[in-house]
């Protein structure tokens, strides 16, 4: 199974940038999305279901605004929307199948308005609560998308000037470092890539992606039991149709 997170920072814009011929070449099983900006009218499924995907949205009620999706080429025995966190947001998109779920998961960032880091800390604190009782249900789960944190310093170009930035707090890496333990999930990108310099994401500002000045914020999070069936993890670097880049999971 070939695995893709991406969030494309808007889907139309994505799709205006070349998205569509890039994901029929790279033929993935499975793509999550987050910061979709669209409601599901405003996207025309003929488009994802020539190329076999069923696609399924939970976009936020402010138009313009996150909102997450997940393609999928197998019928999933279930879907489920929302975990009762920022539901209005779009945050979280759940599809279930007989032996493993996938999530599709955009954390909220913690800059640009007032009190939001507040807001992220307290989705992260809820969404941790709600993924040790899901586990509980589903033992077999991948949790991808946009985390909005840079787990060590090996992920961020910066670790010093961006000590106190928000992506790399030490209350929010302290809180995926929980967050990996208590659902007994490992990092897949980690498991097989330990080099520096590696990014997901890079600021539109100074010609940061140019430079690789970025940070690494985007993750599939793998429960423990599927470690065995991964093959491989990689970032798809050279897909440029957002200020973050996909990331690629291969399990057998």
């Amino acid at each position: 199974m070939k695995l893709v997170s991406y969030n494309v920072n808007g889907i139309r814009a994505a799709m205006r940038k070349g998205f569509i011929p890039w994901l029929q070449a790279c033929d993935p099983d499975i793509v999550c999305l987050q910061e979709v900006k669209a409601l599901q009218g405003q996207v025309d499924p003929a488009v994802f279901e020539a190329m076999g995907y069923q696609s399924y949205w939970f976009p936020a009620e402010k138009k313009g605004y996150s909102g997450v999706a997940i393609l999928t080429k197998r019928a999933p025995d279930n879907v489920v929307y929302g975990c009762g966190i920022l539901d209005a947001e779009g945050r979280v998109l759940r599809v279930d199948f007989d032996a493993y779920s996938v999530m599709s998961v955009y954390v909220p960032s913690g800059t640009n308005q007032s009190g939001r880091l507040d807001v992220k800390m307290n989705f992260c604190s809820a969404f941790l609560r709600y993924i040790k009782s899901l586990k509980r249900e589903i033992p077999h789960l991948i949790a991808s998308g946009d985390y909005n944190i840079c787990h060590q310093a090996i992920d961020i170009h910066d670790p010093i000037r961006n000590a106190h930035v928000s992506g790399f707090l030490p209350e929010e890496r302290q809180w995926l470092s929980r967050f990996l333990r208590a659902g007994d999930f490992v990092d897949s990108f980690r498991c097989f890539n330990p080099q520096p310099d590696q990014y997901s994401w890079w600021t539109y500002r100074a010609n940061a992606r140019a430079q690789n000045k970025g940070w690494r914020i985007d993750y599939h999070l793998v429960s423990r039991s599927l470690q065995t069936a991964m093959k491989r993890a990689a970032l798809l670097s050279e897909a440029r149709h957002s200020d973050h880049c996909p990331i690629l999971l291969e399990l057998e």
